[in-house]
């Protein structure tokens, strides 16, 4: 009879006999343990962080092994903080397999994993997050499982406390003077990829979303959310003249459209037959977002702060331009088809009609846009005076753009049908993304014809997009980018405005200025005071200079 040892992980083992290999158990201390596992991220998680680090690796070879050692070194140092014999397994697992997902769809779409990218993935909802759950997901999930079955076939060696602490001390220690020891190895390459690309950093994976996560949750701390601080108090209307109509301002926040794809700016393509049909439409064709993304673009859009004054604490924790109309008496209802109006309409009437079940319009995963209009007119009655309703629409949203709009909009064709954008031809995206275009063309000339049919209030339009969109240029889909290096097209976005005749006269605009100023430069900065100017709202938060209409105003 062979005998019988005990095996460190207390399993019986015939001596002599070859033990099975997934019986086989190898024994590692825990800081061997993070060490491979920093190489491992740094080595086959982070092909977005190298592609824009290194352009030339024969020739930068000094540089690609200085950042490997300073990857794996940030890496090893934070996991040294949490990573023990008990934590090890679930936690080293969790991130291998949240790792590859961030690292598919960076590479993927071409995203930055900062602070307010990682918001935005937290703030999606289950009908965003679902567009998004691809088959393509389960090969990088795939390829994790093998890392994660080692991972699981490792016996931690024990160790008494006092030696525990000074070992993984020591091991602290040396990660810190393995980084610094990286960056000297290629002090001018490090620094100089710090100085013009910073951003380069939100690509080191997984790095870049624990430390973002930690910025959002000290932002956005748990427990019960806190009321917004007033902003404009002192608003009020100012008087006007007795028999006068009550004012109906329809503001519509586009989702993802992008200016250069906007027929009415001169694109090659006529994304907007149904508007430029639109007599005294003013189209505002050289117009900058908040942000590159709705998370950003919207607060800071609806804030007496904006881009100029930009403080996103300062931002999300007072009120906003709905709440300023509010405190001068003017009503406001916001009428959602996507994810809610992040802060911007807490505590005012809110319409939530993403789950609607209207035939036509919705069809159990989404609704059109055009279920913004649904049931809207009975909604306003002018013996409630002045309103001012916000219409949030789905728009372009990706990466589904053939399910944003009606079949009878599928103009350009052939579409890409595929949320997985890399598999399709950019110019099956493009055709997909200008039909949505087309739809949002039709949805506000659908708007304006319910206003011009008013007789009860004079009426005015505003139309302005959160933020642009990337269709594959140098690579980039989607949205997110960090504003600082964010391109064009994720940032130039359309803005037009139709206003009445009587509200024209009333409010004493001069058409013709009101043309020439269309043809300057605008921004999300101008929307707030433009809003208050046109509903003649005084207040000390109502600042002239960024009022759209305050130079075509005759105050006699």
């Amino acid at each position: 009879m062979s005998a019988v040892t005990l095996t460190p992980d207390g399993l019986g083992q015939k001596t002599g006999s070859k033990t099975a290999w997934w019986k086989q158990r190898i024994e590692l201390p825990s800081e061997a343990l993070i060490l491979l596992c920093s190489a491992f991220f740094a080595l086959f998680n982070n092909s977005a962080f190298w592609h824009g680090a290194i352009s030339n690796p024969m020739q930068q070879w000094r540089l690609a092994l200085s950042l490997f050692l300073i990857v794996t070194a940030v890496h090893a140092f934070l996991l040294g903080w949490v990573v023990n014999r008990w934590t090890a397994k679930p936690l080293l697992t969790a991130l291998l397999l949240v790792t590859a997902v961030a690292s598919h769809y960076m590479n993927a779409y071409g995203v930055y994993l900062d602070a307010d990218m990682l918001r935005n993935v937290l703030h999606t909802d289950s009908k965003e997050s679902g567009e998004l759950l691809t088959w393509w997901l389960l090969v990088p999930l795939a390829l994790t499982a093998f890392p994660v079955a080692l991972l699981w076939r490792v016996q931690l060696r024990r160790r008494k406390w006092p030696r525990a602490l000074a070992i993984r001390s020591a091991f602290l220690l040396g990660a810190l003077l393995a980084g610094a020891a990286g960056a000297l190895m290629s002090s001018q390459g490090v620094s100089s990829l710090i100085r013009n690309h910073r951003e380069v950093r939100y690509l080191v994976t997984p790095a870049n979303y624990l430390v973002s996560l930690v910025n959002v949750m000290q932002a956005s701390p748990p427990g019960p959310k806190r009321a917004l601080l007033p902003v404009g108090l002192d608003a009020r209307q100012d008087p006007r003249p007795a028999g006068s109509k009550p004012r109906l301002l329809v503001l519509v926040v586009g989702e993802t459209a992008r200016a250069q794809n906007w027929g009415l700016n001169g694109y090659a393509r006529q994304t907007t037959p149904e508007l430029s049909r639109i007599e005294g439409l003013l189209n505002f064709s050289d117009v900058t977002s908040c942000g590159s993304s709705t998370e950003v673009s919207l607060p800071c859009m609806f804030s007496p702060y904006g881009r100029r004054d930009y403080d996103e604490r300062k931002i999300r924790s007072h009120q906003s331009l709905l709440h300023v109309l509010d405190h001068a008496g003017i009503g406001t209802l916001w009428r959602d088809n996507q994810s809610g109006c992040k802060g911007v309409c807490d505590g005012l009437t809110l319409q939530r009609l993403q789950d609607s079940n209207e035939p036509g319009l919705c069809n159990g995963k989404r609704c059109l846009d055009g279920i913004l209009l649904k049931g809207l007119e009975a909604q306003l009655s002018p013996s409630k005076g002045d309103r001012v309703v916000v219409l949030h629409q789905l728009g372009n949203h990706g990466p589904s753009y053939f399910e944003r709009y009606p079949l009878e909009y599928k103009r350009f064709t052939p579409t890409c049908e595929n949320p997985e954008l890399g598999q399709c031809a950019r110019q099956e995206i493009v055709n997909a993304y200008d039909n949505a275009l087309l739809y949002t063309d039709h949805f506000l000339a659908e708007t304006i014809a319910m206003l011009k049919s008013r007789t009860d209030y004079d009426t005015a339009l505003i139309y302005v997009s959160d933020h642009g969109e990337s269709l594959g240029e140098k690579g980039l889909f989607l949205h997110g980018v960090p504003y600082s290096i964010a391109p064009a097209e994720q940032i130039k976005v359309p803005m037009v405005m139709w206003l009445s005749p009587g509200l024209v006269q009333d409010a004493r605009l001069d058409t013709t200025c009101l043309k020439r100023e269309t043809m300057g430069p605008a921004s999300h900065d101008n929307l707030f005071p433009s809003v208050l100017g046109l509903m003649q709202v005084s207040t000390r938060e109502y600042q002239p200079a960024y009022d759209l209409f305050a130079k075509c105003r005759n105050r006699q």
